[in-house]
This record gives structure tokens, sequence and C-alpha cells, in this order.
């Protein structure tokens, strides 16, 4: 991996954040959800108008020109996604469409585990990730339940100072009848790489893992070739990958158990998301998503190198690995996601307090299972149109209320 200078990187960066015409528009604000969605450049935008303007037409249902360009643009789509995730074996693995991550992790519980799932068997699910990655497994176990099969869900462990995975106790959750493990890449409250490959080596090599990669895809390399990420589904939504709201794809390996098929008869696909999915994949390769990925860490760790200093905060996830030059920081280094809490003022109230300064952050308990009110959140999330000004801007106004 090549090492650029910091001239070439800001050089860069100036240049992709000026391809976003809502980030150029508007600067007086700084945008700092890209973990909720991501902003779209203009390449995505344009790909959508051009599609809009000289083929819209149903794919897979039609012979004339227009309708033939779209089922391939939906095709080549589906090739892109493998591209995208460094598929080592393109023939046998597939790609389907979903509205997102929600629905593509429901698809992998409904069509293809509980036809699988018998009596006493057991899967290994997250407790404290995105809800999205819980209840399509609860959702799985009414519908076993309702036939008379009873299926036992166990949450994973988790480390209770890093928010990562506990893989030492994971081990020994790990049973005869255990059948299936759903994870998350990087966690969408704490921010950190939650180590897969440590995964695998805890399940072994037969239990299938189904990961939600909604805040990893798009944001950093992700590898389905690399051997430390050796999972059976890859799930993850456009929208949070710089496409259009309402599309999402779910990338099956097919390699252990039988192959995804989703049930029932395939609709009309969101083929206007499927176009601004494919741009955001071109153009994420063309800035490279490894240049993207480590400008929003550099900016991360600007944030919360500072921030951890201010006793009147805490941060959530693995404090340890915020400073630079950590011994844990390659293993769980935040990627871009720093959340937090002011001891005094609430959650809320700060995230109205920041946006009156030009910041727009969530403030909230940000979806994650087993959290109500009560444990609301300000969490800034970092993309490659951030700068070190607006973190900067940013600090100085948490040093205020400090």
């Amino acid at each position: 991996m090549r090492e650029y200078t910091p001239d070439e990187d800001r050089l860069w960066q100036r240049k992709l954040r000026a391809q976003f015409p809502i980030i150029t528009g508007h600067p007086e604000l700084a945008y700092l959800d890209s973990a909720a969605t991501a902003q779209k450049p203009q390449a995505v935008l344009d790909a959508v108008q051009t599609y809009l303007t000289t083929t819209n037409a149903n794919a897979g249902r039609g012979t004339y020109p227009w309708a033939n360009k779209t089922t391939e643009l939906v095709e080549r789509a589906r090739r892109r996604v493998k591209e995208f995730l460094g598929d080592p074996d393109a023939e046998h693995s597939s790609v389907h469409f979903t509205s997102g991550t929600t629905e593509g992790l429901r698809t992998v519980a409904r069509d293809w585990l509980v036809p699988q799932l018998a009596d006493g068997d057991e899967i290994l699910v997250p407790f404290s990730d995105h809800r999205a990655n819980l209840e399509p497994w609860q959702e799985a176990r009414r519908l076993l339940a309702a036939r008379g099969v009873d299926v036992h869900l166990r949450a994973l462990p988790y480390q209770e100072t890093s928010g990562d995975y506990d893989h030492r106790a994971l081990a020994e959750a790990v049973g005869p009848r255990t059948r299936f493990v759903a994870a998350t890449h990087v966690h969408h409250v704490y921010g950190g790489d939650m180590n897969v490959h440590r995964l695998r080596a805890a399940v072994g090599p037969r239990v299938p893992i189904c990961l939600d990669a909604a805040q990893s895809v798009g944001h950093l390399p992700v590898d389905v070739g690399d051997p430390a990420l050796d999972v059976d589904f890859v799930v993850f939504s456009g929208h949070k990958a710089m496409a259009l709201p309402g599309t999402g794809a779910v990338w099956a390996r097919n390699t252990r158990g039988p192959v995804l098929a989703p049930a029932g008869w395939a609709g009309t696909p969101n083929t206007v998301g499927v176009v601004s999915l494919l741009a955001a994949l071109d153009w994420l390769d063309a800035a490279g998503v490894d240049r993207v990925a480590r400008h929003a860490v550099r900016l991360a760790t600007r944030l919360t190198d500072r921030l951890r200093l201010l006793d009147v905060y805490e941060i959530l996830g693995c404090g340890a690995s915020l400073a630079a030059g950590s011994p844990l920081a390659e293993g769980q280094r935040r990627q871009g996601i720093v959340t937090f809490r002011h001891r005094d003022i609430p959650s809320d109230d700060l995230g109205f307090i920041l946006f009156s300064h030009g910041f727009m952050v969530r403030a909230d308990s940000l979806c994650q299972a087993g959290a109500d009110e009560k444990d609301g959140v300000v969490r800034v999330s970092l993309h490659v149109h951030n700068t070190e000004e607006e973190i900067d801007r940013l600090l100085a106004v948490l040093e205020s209320l400090a």
C-alpha cells in the first residue's frame, strides 16, 4: 500500500470533496452522519439522471433496446458487487438485490436459514449490535416455533470495555448444535472492527457466518477473498455506500449449505437504485477505498485523542485504542465513528446545540439492540468529504461545553 505525503492527501481530499454538490452547496454546515446515510457524489447523480432520461425500462421483462440495456445494467451491477468485494469464486457465488441491509438479513434468515434448522439447533446472534442484525433471527425462531421446532438463540459474548466480541468466551459458547453465526463487521455505535477472523477461529471451519457490513462496505476495503474474512454472507445497504436509498445487496458464497435462493416471485427490481450502486462502486474504486478509510480514521483519531482529555465526556468503545501508537490500534481502532456522551447535558439537547453551530450529528440510541431513550448518545461519523478544520471547529464547541 503506497504511502502518501500530507500534501498529496490534502489535494486528493479537496478534489473529492468538490464532487459532492450537497456539501459544497452548504459550506456553513458540516455533515457528520455518514453512518446513517452517505452523501452522493456528482458521478452517482449523473448516472441516475442519464439512466432515467435515456434507458429507463423494466429489467428482464422486454426485448426492446431500453429493456435489454436495463437488464444488462442490473446484471453488470451483480458482477460489479462481486468485483468490489474481491470475490475469489464468482462462478459459484451469487448477489441478490434487496431494499437494504435489514431486508437482506431477513432474506438470509427466512429463505436460507429457517429451512435448515431442526429442533434443538442453536444460532449465535449479536444482542448489542444494530437491531437489524437481531430481529431477523428472532423472527426466524418464531417462525420455527410456530411449526413446533424449538431453536435456541444464544448471545454473542462481548468485552465490556471495548465493545468487541469476546472471542475467548465465544469459543466456550460454541457447541455441537451450533448451526449459524450472525455478526457485524464494524459496530455502528462503538465504531470498532469486530475482528471477524477471530470469530471464524472460534466457531470452526464449517459453521456459516452472516456479516452485517452496513458500516464497512463503502467505508473501508472489504475483501471476501482474504482468509481473514471467511464469511458466507455479506449484507449491506446502498445508501450507506453513496448509492440511492432503497437498494442493498446480499452476497452469498454458497459453499457452506445450499445456494441462497430468495423465495417467491421476483418483482421489478429497484433499477434506479441498482444503477446508482453501480456508479457508487465505480466512484469508490477510483477514489481508493483504502485511502477513504485512512482519511476517516485520521479524523476520528484527531477527535478522540482530544475529546478523551475532557473528563465531562464519556467515549463509548475501546478507550485504549484511541491514541496513536496503541498496540490495539490495528485490531480495534475505530473506523471513522466516534460516539460519546456529555455527563451533564442530555444527548438530544447536545445534538440541538451542535446543530446550532452548524454540525449535523446523530443524537439518540442509534437503533442499538437493548437500548432505549435513556441510553442516548451523540455519534460523529466521518467520510471523505469531511476535513480537519471541521473536526477542530467541532472540538472548539465541545470544549466550550466542558
